[in-house]
């Protein structure tokens, strides 16, 4: 569904991202990791269209991304940042209405098609109660949840989510995860995201992308990529990788950094 192809990016003449390749299929869950400054969120953005590149391809369902405007790509993919700002004083329906004008003409009107959809990504995203509330007076698990509902009123196929649970306490990074996999489940939906944690994307991906000084260093199954050689040729630390009976994926226990 959504192929890069030999992306190299720069920045400020140094280039930063180099020959990066990767696809994800319709209805997977992939999650790039890697150290801090290692160019996790600039490929990201990169496939949102809101950073240039200067060589290689990205493809949606086959086609060059350079060749669509915007209004298409907002229509096929949207991308959550780990801080995402709306006035202070807006509501939360009125924040999830702004997913429906990529779907309407200029200055055209939201009608009761649209009014349908607003709903069920409240609903979807168990925000039908705080509708009225605005986002100013939301715990921050719960404004991450409204600007879920925003993307999903317009429709994406693919949801790009740049470090999603970056400020957020450990029972809300769990509920927004525990969303983004229901609406992969339920939906179909594609989602290529940034995770810091290796736990996380061990259990909530279907495949992970480690990124190491702008290079794909690995990718593959969280059981393929998560093996202590990993952790300590990326991210030199000593770990063990552990199994429990509630979850398939591997656990990651860091243990000592590893001496240079």
């Amino acid at each position: 569904m959504l192929k890069v192809e030999q992306l190299s990016i720069s920045y400020e003449q140094k280039e930063v991202v180099h020959n990066f390749s990767f696809e994800v299929e319709q209805g997977e869950i992939l999650s790039i990791i890697g150290p801090n400054g290692s160019g996790k969120s600039t490929i990201l953005k990169a496939i949102a269209r809101m950073q240039p590149y200067n060589t290689g391809s990205i493809l949606f369902e086959g086609e060059n991304m350079r060749r669509l405007s915007s209004k298409e790509i907002a229509r096929k993919m949207c991308m959550l940042s780990q801080q995402n700002q709306a006035p202070s004083d807006i509501s939360v329906k009125n924040l999830v209405a702004y997913g429906r004008y990529p779907h309407k003409k200029w200055f055209e009107r939201l009608n009761a098609d649209d009014e349908s959809v607003i709903d069920w990504a409240l609903e979807k995203t168990y925000l039908s109660h705080y509708k009225e509330k605005p986002i100013a007076a939301l715990s921050g698990g719960e404004a991450q949840r409204a600007w879920i509902a925003m993307a999903l009123a317009q429709r994406p196929q693919v949801l790009l989510l740049d470090e999603p649970t970056t400020f957020l306490d450990i029972a809300h990074q769990h509920e927004v995860l525990e969303l983004v996999r229901e609406l992969n489940r339920d939906m179909g939906m594609t989602v290529v995201m940034v995770l810091h944690d290796l736990n996380q994307a061990s259990s909530y991906s279907d495949k992970i992308v480690v990124v190491k000084d702008g290079i794909r260093a690995q990718m593959g199954t969280p059981n393929e990529v998560m093996t202590e050689q990993m952790i300590q040729q990326i991210y030199r630390m000593e770990a063990e990788i552990q199994y429990v009976s509630w979850d398939k994926a591997p656990r990651i226990q860091l243990k000592n950094t590893v001496r240079v």
